[in-house]
């Protein structure tokens, strides 16, 4: 049974293997807020994300029972590296069950910590349930992501340091994919500080724990598919649930977008860069998601910070689009000499810089003597965006925005 005594005793475990992260405040975001903001850095945890808690926490547990064969578990990133990281830590076998479509550089950080890697299965359940088999058949113990109460001991670890440091706090901010982290950190925090508000926020696109939450019963989705990995869980955990119920006080979720333009302001403003599940608690700040008194205390747990390169320029883009610094239209004009250079002309006059430009005169959406130009463009806000919007009108240009 999970209890503050069982994270108490987690925390003696992965004291001095586990850095103890910045908590720091947040002055941008609180002024941006209202709110007295401070953000735990879990994205500069060791393996990059506070999964390593709760997995050292388990193989720790193992390891005091004498029960020191191997271990085994599913994941496509963050749990795969903290169990990785712990296996060799008390130097015992682990193997990670991954699914075929992981990016190699996720395998081979894996890999780097000493685990074999068996890549399985087109999604994660497919993944999860070959790791179940592969279990019993070596006689491994399973270690699960989130349903688990060492597991989530371990996770719960965070907020023992975060009120250590702040004792007074109104509110806590938690990312919710299976719910092993909020689990852990809301029994903690509720034991500890019944009055302090736990808030969760979940990915959109990965709705199955919000909608278990509204509808207080465990409900499946068919599918996730959102930025932030780390948190796009398809089925609920009732192990989970039951603690998020009993000790969450609010459930929001934030979209895509929203997500996107929370990277990006922690990378421009707060001068760290953080996956999309470690991104949406600021994101719900920044996006008025969070109803509290002004100047209320806060706690952001960014949770990870093992972002896929591959996708971080698609993020900034989407930030770039959604805090309305850049815009992208398809303008339709007439085909003739000089019709271009007034369009571009009256970009030059309100001070919007192109970045792409294209020109196409042969689509058959167009009529016979028009052409279409899609831009890109550097904007300064939604004001200058209404500008150009007023100015083209003006002007006697058709276009419309794409997004």
């Amino acid at each position: 049974m999970l209890d503050l005594n069982n994270i108490k005793k987690a925390y003696e475990r992965v004291s001095g293997v586990v850095h103890r992260t910045p908590f720091s405040y947040a002055p941008i975001l609180s002024k941006l807020s209202g709110y007295e903001v401070y953000l735990k850095k879990e994205n500069l945890q060791r393996t990059g994300a506070f999964k390593l808690r709760g997995a050292f926490n388990k193989i720790a547990a193992l390891m005091e029972a004498g029960d020191k064969g191997g271990v085994v578990a599913a994941s496509a990133g963050n749990h795969a590296q903290g169990v990785a990281f712990a296996a060799k830590y008390f130097d015992i076998e682990a193997t990670i069950i991954m699914p075929e479509s992981t990016p190699l550089t996720k395998v081979l950080g894996v890999k780097e910590l000493g685990a074999n890697v068996i890549l399985h299965g087109s999604n994660y359940d497919e993944a999860y349930a070959y790791a179940v088999t592969f279990g019993k058949e070596k006689n491994y113990t399973f270690v699960h992501p989130f349903t688990d109460d060492e597991v989530m001991a371990g996770q719960g670890t965070v907020a023992l340091e975060m009120f250590e440091d702040h004792p007074d706090l109104d509110a806590i901010i938690v990312p919710v994919g299976g719910g092993g982290l909020i689990s852990g950190m809301a029994t903690a925090s509720k034991e500890m500080h019944p009055n302090t508000k736990v808030i969760a926020v979940s990915a959109a696109g990965a709705p199955a724990m919000k909608k278990s939450f509204d509808a207080k019963t465990a409900i499946d989705t068919t599918s996730v598919r959102t930025i932030a990995d780390g948190i796009a869980v398809r089925d609920t955990s009732s192990t989970t649930l039951e603690l998020i119920l009993k000790y969450v006080d609010v459930f929001e979720s934030v979209c895509e977008d929203e997500i996107a333009s929370a990277i990006l302001f922690l990378l421009e403003k707060q001068k760290v860069l953080v996956e999309g599940a470690g991104a949406v608690g600021v994101a719900a700040l920044m996006h008025g998601k969070i109803d509290l008194p002004k100047g209320s205390k806060v706690a952001v747990v960014l949770s990870g910070g093992n972002i896929d390169v591959t996708m971080l320029s698609l993020i900034i883009e989407k930030g770039l689009m959604k805090t309305a610094r850049k815009m992208k239209l398809l303008v339709t004009l007439i085909d003739k000499p000089g019709a271009l250079q007034s369009f571009t002309q009256i970009l030059t006059n309100i001070g919007a810089n192109i970045v792409q430009i294209g020109y196409d005169r042969t689509s058959t959406d167009l009529e016979f003597g028009d052409a279409h130009v899609s831009v890109s463009l550097e904007t300064k806000g939604v004001e200058h965006q209404e500008q150009i919007r007023l100015q083209l009108k003006e002007g006697g240009f058709s276009f419309k925005e794409e997004h």
